[in-house]
């Protein structure tokens, strides 16, 4: 990176979206280059309305304000998802719940625009990657059966795949540490559009066709949906049932999730299910064609209701118990013995002060978000049928109204910092609910949080680790940036 590269990295206004940055949680690392390659013939069906939101605020509500506020509440909740709550734009629907049952439940806009059919938290979504966690559950389900082991070699259960000279183990796939190449990415190099039809054969055909590896087993983490294909077919080839039956026999059915099931025929029909749009370039919408019959790294079809059920079972386990709970959430391990945020299709983390664990996806034009706080037996379900939307950022909106005066106050850590390195000094102050880093010769920075006392930029570039005294007085921070680590900055009284 050079240095006009790293100054447009810290300029915010010009990089902003991630986790194209992998996925912020793992909304999928692949979803920039396949957008890119997508069909851009489709078919344009609504004028976009141009009227401009209303900006919104996200404001503090306590505990205490929420049983005589609740229509409060929900009115601040609306005012995030008012931009797409009209008849004729593609949308979203939402539910947040709490202690394992539904708070609050919506849907916003246009399931089908051509039939004027409507969004409502029953309707059923193409979650793209949010599926992994259901493919990591399955195979931890058949680990504790005693019907394989995490450690096995790939090639005890898939012997056509080739020896690339190092072992490669379930639970690298699992952890996206296996070095395999990456599913999408192949068949676009192939050729392929990504609106052609794809089924697991196809994709096994390219796995076992693989030369090498792109590192070795264990030495990096790099998001990879072929490793959750394969998982997939290693759950069929154990059981003797398609993953789709195996799936529907013990998950969904005994959570009583009526309105789920992994989609392996891009033909079948599904009542009630939303079609998938994109933006047009002269403000219109056009169907953003989605014809999938591959399972494991995505197509798992379900509503935000039947998401809230098996958001329960990560507090109940009430199926797999309690000991394959813990360990879906077990960060992976580098062979450098350096621990990765990725658990089984869960990436774990922290957001302003307290512990999360979630998913993103994006596939054509859904765009699927799943957070909780398992602290706080809280979470949010976001889905959407537009390429457009973001999912991850307006679940966080909808997080930042409901448990405000849960998270660390953040007025400590304002204040002027100062390089003496550097002969410069940082302002950081609070803006809506976040901090902000400011200076004189650079736009404003939003900072996110990433642990005790460490925040960092949107795209994970810019990381400041606050320092304390004796007194437990924040004293200063660390800047890391690039090719800079450590840089320290003090704080002035």
């Amino acid at each position: 990176m050079n240095l006009r590269e790293q100054s447009k990295l810290l300029d915010f206004g010009k990089f902003e979206r991630y986790f194209g940055i992998r996925n912020r949680y793992t909304l999928s690392s692949h979803t920039t280059g396949r957008q890119a390659m997508a069909n851009k013939k489709g078919k344009t069906v609504r004028k976009i309305q141009t009227r401009k939101s209303p900006a919104v605020k996200k404001p503090a509500v306590s505990n205490r304000s929420r049983k005589s506020g609740r229509e409060s509440i929900s009115a601040r909740v609306n005012r995030l998802f008012e931009k797409w709550d009209k008849p004729d734009s593609p949308g979203a629907a939402l539910s947040v719940i709490q202690n394992g049952s539904i708070i609050y439940k919506r849907g916003y806009g246009c399931a089908n625009l051509e039939y004027d059919i409507p969004i409502t938290p029953a309707s059923i979504f193409h979650v793209a990657s949010v599926s992994k966690q259901f493919t990591a559950f399955a195979i931890t389900v058949l680990a504790h059966q005693g019907n394989l082991s995490l450690d096995d070699e790939i090639q005890k259960h898939l012997p056509e795949l080739p020896d690339f000279g190092n072992p490669i183990t379930i639970r690298h796939l699992i952890h996206h540490t296996s070095g395999l190449r990456d599913q999408w990415e192949l068949l676009m190099m192939a050729g392929w559009r990504l609106d052609d039809v794809i089924t697991r054969a196809h994709i096994l055909k390219l796995a076992c066709r693989q030369k090498d590896l792109n590192f070795d087993p264990g030495a990096e983490h790099l998001y990879c949906n072929t490793g959750y294909t394969l998982m997939a077919e290693i759950v069929e080839r154990i059981t003797g049932q398609s993953f789709r039956q195996w799936t529907e026999a013990n998950i969904f059915k005994p959570l009583k999730m009526s309105s789920t099931h992994f989609h392996d025929d891009h033909e079948m029909i599904v009542p009630n299910r939303t079609y998938s749009y994109a933006p047009a370039e002269d403000g219109e919408f056009r169907k953003s064609v989605l014809n999938y019959a591959n399972v494991g790294a995505t197509s798992l079809f379900t509503t935000v209701e039947d998401l809230a059920k098996w958001v329960q079972n990560f507090s109940d386990g009430r199926i797999g118990g309690k000991p394959v709970i813990q360990q879906m959430h077990q960060r992976g391990v580098l062979n450098s013995r350096k621990e990765i945020d990725y658990a089984f299709g869960l990436s774990i983390g922290q957001y302003r002060g307290l512990k999360i664990v979630g998913h993103g996806g994006s596939d054509a034009g859904y765009r699927s978000h799943l957070l909780q706080f398992p602290d706080q037996a809280f979470a949010v379900a976001v889905l959407s049928n537009l390429a457009s939307f973001a999912p991850h950022e307006l679940a966080h909106q909808v997080v930042d109204i409901y448990l405000a005066d849960r998270f660390t106050p953040l007025e400590p850590f304002a204040g002027d910092y100062l390089s003496e390195e550097l002969n410069t000094t940082y302002s950081l102050t609070v803006q809506d609910n976040q901090l902000i880093v400011r200076h004189i010769r650079r736009e404003d920075i939003p900072l996110r949080h990433s642990g005790t006392d460490r925040f960092q930029s949107e795209n994970g570039w810019l990381k400041l680790g606050f320092t304390r005294n004796s007194r437990k007085r924040i004293t200063g921070f660390l800047l890391t940036g690039g090719r800079v680590r450590n840089l320290r900055f003090d704080k002035q009284s």
